[in-house]
């Protein structure tokens, strides 16, 4: 299981490594006084779990340009690995049997094995993956129909709104955990586009990329990562926003892959001292440090030191606002950049570039 290092304690990724009927949600399903029992009917055929079998390479270690007699030699003495094996949960989406998971639940898996509610195993297929946001979408084929779940708006949710996880925590399937929303907007220095739910609802290792419903039965979140010391639960989750997800899906859906926006400008965080000369109440916007050669950015005429306050006409209060406005911005789209040069603004159009694909 992959892990992230916070300040305080290990983030483990929550993972065990870590016309077809729509599941219709109503508008009704406010909580009961006796719990989510209709609810967790009505949406829980959707919810699956996923066995990943990964076949450890060893010869992918031996160097380029090896001759082949002695590649040949090395290979018979290097130990055979045994195929590593993996868990997790996904949600299914479409009844063309689209599902969405988390890309470390799939990421280098040689078999995908999904196995619905109701007992029925399919062999799955890896569309697309996206390390950045830790979004995967793979998809089974059945000639039967297949039950699936739609998203809800993740920003319409509120901290203190009730929420629902299902998943398969330590292989348990169909296991529903109940909670409400901490936090939002959650930076846990996972990625450059960390804007996470926070819950307590308890999710685990094997939760990874289970569905996070509202009350209604909508999906607004996945579940993806874990706050804790010794790799449990304890009452601190996180989850991609569906409103993003949602963008990230689409994008695989039709290729495979992510395109993202790309603006070619090192930045850092505004200081206080500087806010001062400028005559503002707090820091904000971002500071560019440098410009890369031939990025859109240099050939718009941005330079060191240029604050810019405002892209396409979202308000850049904070570093990840910027990184997360440009990557939306379709390339070969001219957005409008507002900035302060030596403490005067001006707007800069930007013929946006291609962000080339990059590990995260």
């Amino acid at each position: 299981m992959p892990t992230l290092l916070s300040k305080s304690a290990p983030l483990a990724l929550a993972t065990a490594l870590a016309m077809a009927p729509m599941i219709a949600p109503t508008m009704a399903l406010a909580v009961p006084a006796g719990g989510y029992g209709d609810l967790v009917e009505q949406v829980s055929p959707a919810v699956v779990f996923i066995e990943v079998t990964a076949t450890a390479n060893a010869t992918a270690q031996l160097p380029e340009g090896m001759p082949e007699n002695l590649r040949k030699r090395f290979q018979q003495q290097m130990p055979q690995r045994a195929p590593q094996q993996g868990l997790g949960s996904g949600f299914i989406i479409s009844d063309e049997g689209q599902i969405v998971t988390n890309h470390h639940v799939v990421a280098g898996a040689q078999e995908v094995k999904v196995t619905l509610a109701d007992g029925r195993e399919f062999q799955a297929e890896v569309i697309g993956s996206d390390a950045a946001t830790d979004i995967a979408l793979i998809r089974i084929t059945a000639d039967v129909d297949l039950p699936f779940v739609r998203f809800g708006a993740s920003d319409a949710m509120r901290v203190g709104d009730e929420v629902v996880a299902m998943g398969n925590p330590f292989g348990l399937s169909s296991t529903v955990t109940s909670g409400i929303i901490s936090g939002k907007a959650r930076n846990i220095n996972s990625g450059p586009y960390d804007e996470f739910i926070q819950t307590d609802a308890a999710i685990n290792r094997g939760n990874s990329g289970g569905p996070l419903f509202n009350n209604a039965g909508d999906v607004i979140g996945v579940n993806t990562a874990i706050l804790s010391p010794d790799g449990g639960s304890v009452g601190i989750g996180f989850a991609v926003p569906s409103d993003l997800v949602q963008d990230v899906v689409a994008d695989l859906s039709d290729d495979g892959s992510v395109t993202r926006g790309w603006l070619g400008v090192q930045i850092r965080p505004m200081s206080d001292e500087v806010a001062q000369v400028l005559g503002l109440d707090a820091p904000k916007g971002a500071v560019i440090e440098a410009v890369s050669k031939d990025s859109p950015a240099a050939k718009a005429g941005l330079t060191k030191g240029d604050i810019i306050v405002s892209f396409a006409g979202s308000d850049i209060s904070e570093l990840r606002d910027l990184t997360r406005a440009v990557a939306r911005t379709d390339p070969d789209e001219t957005a409008a950049v507002t900035l302060l040069r030596r403490g005067e603004q001006i707007v800069v159009d930007v013929k946006i570039g291609v962000l080339a694909p990059q590990e995260t």
